[in-house]
């Protein structure tokens, strides 16, 4: 297995978690407690706070920071300099502790785009693409295609990114969905 790579100038914390094949770069903050899985990509800049976990396969460019209560699952994209925030309500004079921030979900295989915010206490549906700059405030569902301020679906988002015509398949793959209670579920194989 690939080993880990951890560029010189991150800092990582004692009881982090960094899976094998795994990349943490320039200027990385990795704080007690995180745990990255297996063959994940941390750009430049990133910050990982305490307690958050981050599935395989995992790709964050930079100037991201992931504040405790964020959870990305497997094949999570987080473009660059996306947010994602924890406290509804934060007052600097009336801390809360991290005990009442809110917990935000992105599920497998969501992408979120460059400078796009993620408001705490959301669920972000599995294989849903959130645009650049979108400010998502309530869950997304699967395969979601989110854009605007504050977000709203503005269609559907194949498995392999491109965007879903009104057939539900897929031009550049094939794959074929059908909506559910979820959002889209896939109904068929690639062909």
């Amino acid at each position: 297995m690939k080993d880990r790579f951890i560029h010189e100038s991150a800092i990582i914390d004692e009881g982090v978690v960094v899976g094998e094949g795994t990349s943490v770069w320039h200027f990385c903050h990795l704080q007690k407690g995180a745990v990255i899985g297996e063959n994940c990509n941390l750009g430049q800049n990133v910050y990982v706070g305490s307690d958050v976990v981050v599935g395989n396969g995992v790709k964050i460019q930079n100037n991201v920071s992931l504040f405790s209560g964020v959870v990305l699952e497997d094949y999570v994209f987080c473009g660059p300099s996306c947010v994602f925030t924890n406290d509804l309500t934060p007052r600097a004079k009336y801390p809360k502790g991290s005990q009442n921030y809110l917990k935000t979900v992105v599920h497998t295989g969501a992408s979120i785009g460059a400078n796009a915010t993620i408001v705490c206490g959301t669920e972000i549906g599995e294989w849903s693409l959130i645009g650049a700059g979108a400010v998502v405030t309530k869950d997304v569902p699967a395969y979601a295609l989110m854009l605007g301020v504050p977000a709203q679906r503005r269609g559907w988002a194949c498995e392999c990114g491109e965007t879903l015509p009104g057939s539900l398949r897929c031009a550049a793959c094939g794959r074929a969905y059908q909506e559910s209670e979820e959002g889209l579920e896939r109904s068929d194989d690639p062909i």
